[in-house]
């Protein structure tokens, strides 16, 4: 029997629930470099590409080889800017969870596709290893209604709550504001990350915005979100 949600539904214009986890629940990011590589991967897929400056320096006499190769690269390399808009996102030290929008059928496909191959090169190259790194094919569940897709939000910025285990409740929220390796902060407006687009999410809270959706995620009814979120993929660890 296929593991589940491996079987996708792909349609126009859905919502995604996208996740993955190393094999035997390995570590897929072992210090901040990982993280950091993985989110540079994150930010040239989805930010525009500028193709006439990449283009202007390949034929500019006085750049140097290797921002000429650089940009030969970067031109060369998939970019899904048009096609997929990312609204939330956490990275945990043995798994991944992206939650995504996507314009026609087959992004989601091309995009993790392009994403885990690259960043599985990476990997294995630094750590002299070889072989799959992730637990088989990524999950993707489509997400059916707004009630679930904001609580979807709130499951993937509380993922870092192992980071918090055994501290006192005023702590919690601290701990998830300090992890810098998911979109929580830019729902804080403590950043802005021009590929991150909370502003879907956030228009649910009205005027009230950044503080409401702080409340929301920060004091939390786990029971809840089990509920709404429902079969939306909330076995990723």
């Amino acid at each position: 029997m296929p593991a589940k949600h491996t079987i996708k539904e792909f349609v126009e214009n859905g919502y995604y629930h996208l996740y993955n986890r190393g094999v035997e629940k390995q570590k897929i990011f072992k210090d901040d470099q990982d993280y950091g590589v993985f989110l540079s991967y994150l930010k040239t897929y989805l930010e525009p590409k500028d193709e006439v400056k990449l283009r202007a320096t390949i034929l500019d006499s006085s750049a140097s080889w290797r921002e000429k190769d650089k940009a030969s690269k970067l031109l060369r390399l998939n970019n899904f800017n048009d096609d997929l808009d990312l609204l939330a996102y956490c990275l945990m030290p043995n798994h991944f969870h992206l939650l995504v929008h996507q314009k026609d059928k087959d992004t989601i496909d091309r995009f993790l596709n392009s994403l885990g191959t690259r960043y599985t090169m990476y990997f294995n190259k630094k750590y002299k290893r070889v072989g799959p790194m992730f637990q088989g094919v990524y999950k993707a569940v489509l997400i059916g209604r707004d009630e679930q897709l904001l609580h979807l939000t709130r499951y993937i910025h509380r993922n870092p709550k192992s980071v918090y285990h055994g501290k006192k409740p005023a702590s919690q929220g601290l701990a998830l504001r300090s992890w810098e390796y998911s979109s929580y902060r830019d729902y804080l407006a403590f950043r802005q990350t021009r590929w991150v687009k909370p502003k879907e999410i956030l228009n649910q809270f009205g005027k009230k915005g950044v503080t409401s959706y702080q409340a929301f995620v920060e004091d939390v009814d786990e029971e809840d979100t089990v509920r709404i979120v429902g079969n939306a993929g909330i076995d990723g660890e």
